[in-house]
């Protein structure tokens, strides 16, 4: 197994090494199942003007397209760096049941990558939070998911 996480790894390292070259930002992602590559992709994000078009997301995306299924469960995400906050909340919302990944936060804080501020910013209270949040608390708040508890496509996720 552990050769094979390297090759894996390796490959998704590769993604993001030609994703460079091709104008788009330096990181690759690959999902498995059962130790066969199901989907890979490289950050979208200068590509698509799209800010959440991350490696990561996008693999999740694909992944999930290819089994038909939001949840991801047994599967493997190879990532070449750590994933930042919101392809972490990616992850485990879609279950995923392991990732490997090569480089680290910091490593991605050195190429002028802001996933440190991001991670303090999370933990914060959200009025402490250097973007304002306003939670105003509507009398129909709430309402939504009443609907969703009773609807018949309820499903939990």
């Amino acid at each position: 197994m552990k050769n094979h996480d390297h090759e894996l790894l390796s490959r998704a390292i590769q993604l993001a090494r030609e994703n460079v070259k091709e104008g788009g930002g330096p990181f690759g992602a690959l999902i498995t199942l059962d130790g066969k590559i199901i989907a890979e992709s490289a950050n979208q994000v200068i590509q698509n003007n799209d800010p959440t078009a991350h490696a990561e997301v996008e693999t999740i995306r694909r992944a999930s397209k290819v089994l038909n299924t939001f949840d991801l469960t047994g599967c493997t995400l190879y990532t070449s760096c750590e994933p930042c906050p919101m392809c972490l909340g990616a992850v485990y919302w879609s279950r995923i049941s392991r990732v490997v990944y090569a480089s680290n936060r910091e490593d991605a804080a050195r190429a002028g990558f802001r996933d440190a501020e991001l991670y303090q910013e999370i933990i914060l209270d959200p009025d402490k939070r250097s973007i304002p949040f306003v939670n105003l608390g509507l009398p129909d708040a709430g309402s939504e998911f009443e609907a969703w508890d009773q609807s018949e496509i309820r499903k939990d996720y």
